[in-house]
């Protein structure tokens, strides 16, 4: 079972936590991370692309010359693909890019992304995230002190008051805060360093074990 010192605010070791061994101690599975990021930055794209084909075109209603006659060749509209402002062939119409992975490769996927952050040292566990007042210069001294410098994903319990923290990091943008609820694999890759309150981190070894 893998041992992590819970801190402070201002970075002092308080007392080690036990986590849960079936969420943060298993061996990663690098396919299903990396499968179920590829689900979600597919699940993220809009798919409002999309070109006129030749019946959303305007005009080429009329046959621009008679059939036979000319020495041209023949034309039944000026909105064919080949005309200048012509309709597209096989251009990108709106699609929905999303679909879903089963929930044990999901499953999979979070505690894998979970224990690597372990494995890697960059998960951390504060007490908690309780501030008196909105104030970011507050929040910016805990980053300070917990030396986070880069990108960093804080997860408190759904039971936990963290209006105040929310409002004084919310104009940070290196810095982004989840709960346990809306925990997923993407966002924990993607931070540097994953801090969980001690709350979220036992709430998260119960939940997804």
């Amino acid at each position: 079972m893998p041992k992590i010192d819970i801190l402070s605010q201002d970075g002092k070791s308080l007392r080690p936590l036990d986590l849960n061994d079936a969420v943060f101690g298993i061996e990663p599975n690098k396919q299903a991370i990396f499968d179920a990021v590829v689900m979600q930055q597919a699940s993220m794209r809009q798919g409002t692309h999309a070109t006129k084909n030749r019946s959303a075109v305007r005009g080429g209603g009329r046959k621009p010359w008679r059939q036979k006659g000319t020495g041209r060749a023949r034309q039944g509209s000026i909105r064919s693909p080949q005309w200048r402002g012509g309709g597209v062939v096989f251009g990108p119409t709106p699609r929905n890019y999303s679909y879903n992975l089963n929930r044990k490769v999901r499953r999979l996927a979070l505690i894998s992304s979970l224990s690597q952050k372990v494995v890697d040292e960059s998960l951390l566990v504060v007490d908690n995230l309780n501030f008196d007042s909105v104030k970011t210069k507050d929040f910016v001294k805990v980053l300070d002190a917990l030396n986070l410098e880069r990108k960093t994903l804080f997860v408190v319990s759904n039971e936990e008051e963290v209006d105040n923290a929310y409002l004084s990091m919310r104009n940070i943008p290196s810095v982004l805060l989840i709960t346990v609820e809306f925990l997923n694999v993407y966002d924990i890759i993607n931070a540097n360093k994953v801090v969980f309150t001690e709350k979220a981190a036992v709430e998260a070894g119960e939940v997804f074990a």
